[in-house]
């Protein structure tokens, strides 16, 4: 019977110090939970810009080239006035550093004033001639663009990029008003009716993007758009006379400043809440 006691009291005696050694180590926390390290992660978005042109043009000819034949010299001036710029896009960003869009232009009315200054030949004299020049250009732009994001810091990004597609000139409002020296000349005045060309174009892009938040994004940004030709209809005296030609504008080029937003849509979605731990 005492055998039987004491296997007893042994027994209660070991769970006892068992049950104390537990108590007597610490209690481990629950483990902190870690969101997996953020992927890198492309997404669709969608911009406008708004802006304004600096254009310039090589030259302005008249197609028949047997008026100029004649000339001892020649001197051409020409400028655009200040257009503006009005853009929308939609591209998609496929890393941190390369994303590409498709944008569409409507670069607004600009006027254009010309002037030639030339010496002629006529029965072995010389004599002095100038055109004056009037119009109105305006184009649409589409180009599919890619760029290269060179890193962010304090929430700036420098970017470069490039772009190639199709520009659509519009010449209207062209007069052609000249007078010369030579005997019985008299001032001359010719008009031509609205006409558009489309033609290659391409351009090269820089500037700088600031990250406002996770989906807004502003750009300051330069760009130089080379826009190709453009002409006008077929010209006409006051009096209706024509001879079926056409000036040509060649090698119209623009450096452009532009501020743009671009609005992104597949950003990361944010990682999952910790499960919730009770106590007690």
């Amino acid at each position: 019977m005492r055998s039987v006691k004491s296997l007893i009291a042994a027994g209660a005696a070991s769970l006892f110090s068992t049950l104390a050694f537990a108590a007597d180590m610490p209690i481990m926390p629950p483990p902190v939970y870690a969101p997996p390290p953020a992927a890198d992660f492309g997404g669709w978005y969608l911009r406008g810009d708004i802006g304004f042109s600096n254009q310039k043009v090589k030259d302005i000819r008249y197609t028949n080239a047997a008026l100029y034949a004649p000339m001892t010299s020649f001197q051409q001036t020409s400028a655009f006035d200040t257009a503006g710029i009005y853009g929308i896009g939609a591209g998609y960003r496929f890393n941190s550093w390369f994303r590409a869009d498709v944008t569409g232009q409507y670069r607004g009315n600009s006027n254009f004033k010309a002037t030639d200054r030339f010496n002629f030949t006529s029965a072995g004299t010389t004599y002095q001639g100038i055109d004056n020049y009037s119009a109105s250009k305006s184009e649409w732009l589409v180009l599919a663009n890619v760029y290269v994001d060179l890193g962010t810091w304090w929430c700036i990004t420098p970017f470069v990029g490039a772009g190639v597609g199709g520009s659509r000139v519009t010449i209207s409002n062209f007069t052609d008003t000249g007078i010369n020296n030579s005997p019985g000349a008299t001032t001359s005045f010719a008009t031509a009716p609205t006409s558009s060309k489309w033609n290659l174009a391409w351009a090269a892009h820089a500037g700088l993007a600031y990250n406002v938040n996770p989906n807004l994004v502003l750009e300051l940004a330069y760009s130089y758009v080379d826009l190709g030709q453009g002409q006008t209809g077929v010209l006409s005296t006051y009096t209706g006379t024509t001879t079926g030609n056409i000036f040509k504008f060649r090698d119209i080029t623009s450096h452009d400043l532009k501020l743009g937003v671009r609005w992104n849509f597949d950003n990361p979605p944010p990682p999952p809440m910790p499960p919730l731990i009770r106590k007690g």
